[in-house]
């Protein structure tokens, strides 16, 4: 088989392998049942979940003082799930993400139940205007 032909074929997999990796949950138009948050929220919602709850609140984590935020995951698939919870804060250039549920025998969200997770950004001392809510499936 001649080269240019592999390498065509290469990148062919490379493109379909990423559609398939991006396009399950990003720009689903789903937005959080209630937000007690300011500002511009981009939500990304796999069909599988919806955020039945999203708040923020600037307080003190481990003794430092941290922007908080609240969010709780409902699972309205009919198998259990395991999720990835990202925010990134755009205009403050920070990030952070966790596991929903965090522990567990499995580590799931049954199908109809709802987890509560607690993304601090330590050492953060304003909200921000203007985020990325992202969350997805992990380790199907």
């Amino acid at each position: 088989m001649n080269t240019s032909v592999k390498r065509i074929l290469l990148y062919m997999a490379l493109a379909l392998i990423s559609g398939i990796l991006l396009g399950g949950c990003a720009g689903s138009g789903k937005k959080a049942e209630s937000s007690k948050c300011k500002g511009d929220i981009e939500w990304q919602i796999c069909k599988e979940a919806k955020v039945a709850s999203f708040s923020c609140e600037l307080a003190s984590f481990k003794k430092k003082p941290s922007l908080i935020y609240t969010v709780a995951i409902k699972n309205v698939d009919g198998t259990p799930h395991r999720y990835r919870v990202n925010i990134f804060l755009i205009d403050q250039d920070k990030a952070a993400g966790y596991l929903v549920p965090r522990k567990g025998k499995p580590p799931v969200v049954k199908p109809g139940e709802t987890a509560t997770v607690k993304i601090p950004f330590i050492k953060t001392t304003q909200l921000s205007q203007k985020m990325l809510v992202t969350v997805r499936i992990i380790g199907e």
